[in-house]
């Protein structure tokens, strides 16, 4: 696991600015550093050691040295894969994942990304075809930004690296802000800065005399089997337990995330059956109950007898705002960065990688808007005055202070209902209404839900699936997984120098589950059905009947008091007005409408925040 960068077209590379952009990813790779110059092309990589600890070092090469890599990840299937390169006649001189790469290359070209099984984010500099090649795994576990500059490229795990070259221009891109307010995140290949972009994952860019190629070589198409029951959840169990035994490959101390739902249960479950010692699991609470799943944590570790580690988030984590957000490089909303930050950081204390249950909720339909997408279905067949009236009435009721008010649910999803299919699944899964923004901008931005929908129709609309549900769990799988929770593990995780892997993501496992029939996963209104049984020969019963909580924090609480003074600040008049993309009356008016209890805007109000904190870190570069 590393952070890697380059360049690709200089007439002459520079190695101070090579080095530079390793530095600023130091927290990805605190164990080693290593770069390769030849002609116009500088690969640099940031390494943490997991794997062949002794002679890992990259950059890495063929046997000519006329092939380099630098790679960031794991590739699980590696010693298969040396066993067939060494009968084909490859040369190793290191232990490592990273150096099948290069010798698959040699055997396939391009086509060796299709032999991996991992997740990974690697540049491949080819000296005597002169191209250097781009890549990221399959479901976008791994980050890889890059820019093209005249007829130069430049690329990193994390857009600072790419910052370090003053030509790179610090200059908003209004369609990702718009995005941004919409999803709380900017969905790939965007990103908030003009003229970088996020490789999509599944795809590799080619840059070749100054001419540049992306492809996708991987995709997910749900082709619905009909198959027993049985057939079904002893596949899931068994697909699954493969996955988690081939990510317990490690030369350091391993463990788990556990939040005590049922998909990171799940993985400490098959840990503690194919591991000796106990498993080391960890956890995060809140004071406030609504939020808190430690009773269902420590449930699970007593079943299993883990080495089990937890903490109570307290408000005081608001002294990591200006941190997180540094460590993300863009604006990223979810709310859930600080426990994921903590809980990291609790982790690394004890163990250097740990497997999470990540992914779970997009394959087996676990979150709440599927179930509203198929009550939507109920609801629209009453008379349009009685929706009507229906809805007038519940948005003058105040919010619940709770985490899932019944009143904040309601009024979620009689907003959704009244927009069309595709924009259903967006309200309900977001929080910035159309309505909201008109009132926002200071700028012309377009700020139409049409061009939302353009975002989520790509996906939408492709022939990958029959089915609503599984249209649905596409769009999630292609932007919500990657785009967020991903970016969300990867960020958090790295800035603790820990590496995080997540077997509900092992593609062969992703292709499985896109064959179970949606009735399966989504059981009438009960979610997840076919994976909780699967998994009840071991869960406890408490643990598979729970309801779904959540991995999030009280910020809609937290505004109201420990965060209040930084919320008023951030979004002063005088600071609004100094940057001018937000309209003061406005914003000041949802404010009011949130500290008064009158209206639960936490999400807009933080979204509003981040931007703001983001803008003065990076582009006015005021705030250190």
């Amino acid at each position: 696991m590393c952070g890697i960068c380059g360049m690709y077209g200089f007439e002459r590379v520079d190695e101070s600015l090579l080095r530079q952009m390793c530095s600023v990813i130091k927290h990805r790779g605190p164990d080693d550093e290593g770069i390769f110059v030849d002609s116009q092309v500088g690969l640099g990589m940031r390494r943490l050691s997991i794997i062949d600890i002794e002679t890992g070092h990259q950059p890495i090469h063929n046997e000519d040295e006329s092939i380099w890599i630098v790679f960031n990840g794991e590739i699980y299937n590696y010693r298969e894969l040396r066993q067939f390169l060494e009968r084909t006649g490859h040369k190793f001189y290191t232990l490592s994942d990273t150096e099948v790469i290069i010798h698959l290359y040699e055997e396939f070209g391009e086509e060796c990304v299709k032999k991996l099984n991992g997740m990974f984010a690697f540049a491949i500099w080819d000296s005597k075809d002169k191209k250097l090649i781009l890549a990221r795994d399959r479901i976008g576990i791994k980050p890889l930004h890059y820019a093209i500059l005249n007829d130069k490229l430049i690329f990193g795990s994390e857009i600072k690296s790419i910052l370090e070259d003053a030509d790179v221009k610090r200059e908003v891109n209004l369609r990702a802000l718009h995005l941004f307010l919409a999803f709380e995140y900017v969905p790939a290949p965007e990103t908030m800065f003009v003229g970088i972009k996020k490789l999509l994952p599944g795809h590799m860019l080619i840059y070749k005399s100054g001419n540049i190629i992306i492809k996708q070589y991987w995709d997910l198409e749900f082709k619905n089997s009909r198959r027993t029951i049985e057939y079904y959840t002893h596949k899931i169990y068994a697909l699954l337990k493969e996955s988690v035994r081939r990510r317990l490959m490690s030369d350091v101390p391993l463990g788990a995330f556990l939040s005590g739902g049922i998909d990171s249960s799940s993985i400490v479950a098959l840990m503690s059956e194919l591991m000796d010692a106990p498993v080391k699991t960890f956890s995060i609470g809140f004071e406030d109950q609504s939020y808190n799943e430690l009773k269902y944590a420590r449930i699970v570790a007593d079943h299993f007898g883990t080495e089990h580690y937890e903490e109570i988030i307290t408000p005081d984590a608001v002294k990591l705002v200006k941190k997180i957000i540094r460590y993300l490089d863009e604006p990223f909303a979810d709310v859930s960065v600080f426990p994921t930050y903590l809980v990291s950081d609790l982790a690394r204390k004890h163990v250097t990688v740990v497997l999470s249950g990540d992914g779970g909720d997009e394959l087996f339909a676990g979150y709440d808007w599927y179930v509203a997408s198929r009550l939507d279905n109920l609801y629209r067949k009453a008379p349009a005055v009685f929706r009507k009236a229906i809805a007038e009435t519940i948005h003058k009721l105040p919010p619940s202070s709770q985490k899932k008010g019944f009143v904040n649910i309601l009024q979620r999803f009689v907003e959704g209902s009244s927009l069309p299919v595709d924009g259903r699944h967006i309200r309900w899964q977001y929080f910035i209404t159309d309505e909201g923004k008109k009132h926002l901008y200071t700028t012309n931005t377009n700020n139409e839900w049409s061009n939302l929908f353009g975002v989520i129709n790509g996906y939408y609309l492709r022939d990958n699936a029959n089915d609503r549900l599984s249209k649905e769990q596409y769009v999630d799988i292609k932007m919500y997984l990657p785009d967020d929770i991903l970016v969300k593990v990867d960020r958090m995780s790295m800035a603790n120098s820990l590496e995080a892997r997540v077997p509900f993501l092992d593609h062969e496992f992703v292709e499985f589950s896109a064959t179970i029939p949606a009735d399966l996963k989504l059981h009438g209104l009960r979610t997840k059905y076919i994976l909780k049984r699967a998994m009840s020969r071991l869960l406890p019963e408490e643990i598979i009947h729970r309801k779904k909580q959540g991995f999030s924090i009280p910020m809609k609480n937290w505004l109201r008091d420990e965060l209040r003074n930084l919320m008023l600040e951030i979004l002063s008049e005088k600071r609004l007005k100094e940057n001018g993309y937000f309209n003061y009356e406005y914003v000041n008016k949802i404010m009011k409408q949130h500290l008064e209890g009158r209206r639960n805007n936490a999400h807009q109000l933080w979204a509003l925040m981040v931007f703001e904190l983001w803008y003065e870190m990076h582009i006015d570069q005021k705030v250190k």
